[in-house]
């Protein structure tokens, strides 16, 4: 529990270190750091909840519960680009302006989920 919620404060404490990679055109490593941040603040809300999350699987079916228990349509919408994003990490398929584009819709999908792990 320690070590995810050090790794939550590091990421919400620098919010801007995705957006440093995109600015440096470092579409790769920002793609993988827009997807750890996702993967996070799932983490952390599941934990909030009593749940502790384990494998990639284990937070995608998670994310389909919160779209389904919010009644949210958007949370597994937003988390597909995050997924795909993760993807991009490994394969370097997406354009700059997926990565960029697909940046701003994770920042809403971790500003939507924050108050689900205060």
């Amino acid at each position: 529990m320690a070590g995810l919620t050090f790794s939550l404060i590091c990421i919400m404490s620098r919010p801007d270190t995705e957006r440093l990679l995109l600015d440096k055109q470092d579409y790769v490593q920002a793609s993988e750091k827009l997807w750890g941040a996702t993967a996070q603040i799932i983490k952390a809300v599941a934990l909030k909840r009593g749940k502790k999350l384990r494998s990639h699987e284990a937070i995608i079916k998670y994310a389909d519960k919160l779209s389904e228990e919010l009644n949210d349509k958007s949370i597994l919408v937003h988390f597909s680009v995050a997924n795909s994003l993760h993807q991009n990490f490994y394969e370097n398929w997406l354009s700059p302006k997926m990565v960029i584009q697909d940046a701003k819709i994770v920042e809403k999908l971790i500003k939507k989920l924050r108050p689900l792990a205060d």
